[in-house]
């Protein structure tokens, strides 16, 4: 919020209220580009109501991944195993967000369930389709149809127990692979490893792999939206009408403070609780055609989910506490085929994050990440990932651009929002009955907002490529290549995955699992000719990334100082610090300076 003109208030903390009045009084503002920049304080009351939102936004692909992760460990029918996923899940987003917005890369970044690793078990599911039938399984049906009433239970009972007793198999494996998977993510960048790739990494390498796997949530989007979409066009239109549309005008809000009494505030509430606005305005839509009749009441349609009452049960069936703990699956085990794609989903999450990195360092107006920065970012999310396999979550953690597009929507980028989202999400993990209410959010209303979010986030990556020359065919060939080829590959193994036949259903299912992968194809492939084609530095973007400071076409809110360990100056001179890769060293004549 910016500082009112009125010179006898210039200094002080609160100065939008005036000191002298039992009046009403109006006052004006200029809106700047940031209204709360990332190193800012931001009032307690709306701290609450922008951490609700960047909550919101981001329950709904938690709540998605920790259903899928439940499927394809064999778990989907069993209620009590699915609330103890979410609950590990909810419990370790907030711990692994906190740690990444306090001592990680220290952007106001959101920490999620990650979808990359996730998609090598859909494909190990789609190549193995009795993942989940009991070894020597039949047709149940003439099985029962062959029994006497008694044998019929004693076999229900006995095949439940067999059943529940393979999902807590692969639950273990996946505790397990995820430890491994996790341990690896965590060395990469404690040693800087990927710290140093970043010397052939640049805006033309990122900016496609980042682009397809946002554009590859689109079937997210599709899936939530498809049992209403008129309730998701409405989410959607008053979101951007809030946010866009009304974006400069400035609406009153009524506000009372001990100096000055009840007096009005002329400020942008509604662009800044635009996603949060959107969502509510969903939901009543959803509510009303709900208790109207308007809404189908077949559990067996598709337009079911758009209703308010499919969940109704499950805030009155909720616990109210249950603490996750360690192991909770067992002790852990390791499956080959599963380790292999989580270590292959270690490296395209660690390229999805370092380029939301730097797409969220250009929402907030700030410098691009130094190398530094971006090694610790790197090691929260594998100690997040460790943290998931010990508590059993299924999957790990990675940053998510939804939240990042609303940063971008609602001009606030403190830090401090994201520790308050943190911590609601670590309330949600042992609090079940208050994620239980988020969960009765209709589905059309979620996909009206991740409309908006994803859209948002499209276009900070590509503006990412601001820095590079974009008259060059070099890089509008490598762009567009990589576009085509990492949309085209998975496209095809979708479309007809008998086509790849090595003759070895293990080696098919590598392949696979690799080629499926829009972020590593499109990847690869940029990473490949934009290294490989001759052109300079500055035409492709390196030198912007590498010296911001050189970088004059941009004027930033704050400078590299965001990027820094909240500990005292004098330990970064310490020698010690030049050996260690995540940590900015400054040598005794630069710390005398400052």
């Amino acid at each position: 919020m910016s500082k009112t003109d009125n010179p006898d208030t210039d200094t002080e903390d609160d100065d939008v209220f005036l000191e002298n009045s039992d009046h009403v009084v109006i006052e004006s503002e200029e809106l700047p580009q940031l209204l709360y920049k990332i190193s800012d304080r931001v009032p307690v009351h709306l701290t609450i109501f922008f951490a609700i939102q960047q909550t919101i936004i981001s329950l709904s692909l938690n709540l998605v991944v920790s259903a899928v992760v439940a499927d394809v460990s064999c778990a989907a029918d069993f209620l009590d195993i699915r609330t103890d996923l979410l609950s590990s899940t909810l419990l370790i987003t907030g711990v692994t967000t906190l740690l990444m917005v306090t001592v990680g890369v220290r952007l106001p970044v959101f920490q999620g369930a990650s979808m990359d690793y996730v998609l090598p078990l859909l494909a190990l599911k789609t190549l193995n389709p009795d993942l989940c039938k009991l070894p020597g399984e039949r047709d149940p049906i003439t099985n029962i149809s062959m029994a006497t009433n008694s044998t019929v239970h004693a076999n229900v009972f006995s095949e439940t127990d067999l059943r529940r007793g393979l999902a807590i198999t692969k639950l273990s494996e996946l505790q397990g692979c995820l430890l491994l998977a996790g341990a690896f993510h965590l060395l990469v960048g404690l040693t800087g490893i990927f710290g140093l790739l970043l010397k052939f990494i640049g805006p033309v390498t990122v900016v496609p792999a980042i682009l397809l796997m946002s554009l590859y949530v689109s079937r997210a989007v599709v899936t939530f939206c498809r049992p209403h979409w008129g309730i998701s066009a409405v989410t959607t239109i008053t979101s951007v009408v809030l946010s866009l549309y009304f974006g400069n005008r400035k609406m009153p809000c009524p506000v009372w403070s001990r100096r000055k009494g009840c007096h009005i505030i002329w400020y942008p509430l509604h662009q800044v609780l635009s996603v949060l606005i959107g969502l509510l305005v969903g939901w009543c839509v959803s509510a009303i055609l709900t208790h109207t009749g308007v809404l189908i009441d077949d559990q067996s349609a598709v337009g079911y989910m758009a209703r308010t009452d499919t969940r109704a049960d499950i805030i009155a069936d909720a616990y109210w506490f249950k603490i996750p703990y360690p192991n909770r699956f067992g002790t852990p085990t390791i499956n080959t085929s599963v380790l292999i794609g989580f270590i292959i989903g270690t490296f395209t999450s660690i390229i999805d994050s370092i380029g939301d990195y730097y797409a969220c360092a250009k929402t907030c107006n700030v410098p691009p990440p130094p190398r530094y920065a971006v090694n610790r970012g790197v090691a929260v999310e594998g100690l997040g990932t460790v943290l998931s396999g010990v508590f059993g979550c299924g999957h790990a953690t990675t940053t998510y651009g939804g939240n990042i597009g609303a940063i971008g929507l609602t001009k606030v980028a403190s830090r401090e929002v994201l520790v308050w989202t943190a911590l609601i999400y670590i309330v949600f993990g042992v609090v079940g009955k208050v994620s239980a209410f988020f969960i009765t959010i209709p589905q059309p209303a979620l996909g009206g907002t991740m409309i908006v979010l994803f859209g948002m986030l499209n276009g900070v990556i590509l503006s990412n490529l601001e820095v590079i020359s974009l008259s060059s065919t070099r890089n509008l060939a490598i762009i567009g290549t990589s576009l085509l080829i990492g949309a085209t590959i998975p496209y095809w193994l979708e479309k007809y995955p008998n086509d790849l036949q090595t003759g070895n259903p293990y080696k098919d299912y590598i392949v696979k699992t690799l080629l499926s992968n829009p972020v590593l194809c499109g990847g690869i492939t940029a990473t490949l000719l934009d290294n490989t084609v001759s052109g300079t530095e500055q035409e492709r973007g390196i030198s912007a990334w590498r010296e911001p400071e050189k970088c004059t076409q941009t004027q930033y809110a704050e400078g590299v100082e965001v990027y820094a360990l909240p500990v005292p100056t004098r330990w970064l001179s310490w020698k010690a610090m030049k050996f260690l890769p995540f940590c900015h060293y400054q040598d005794k004549e630069e710390h005398d300076q400052l």
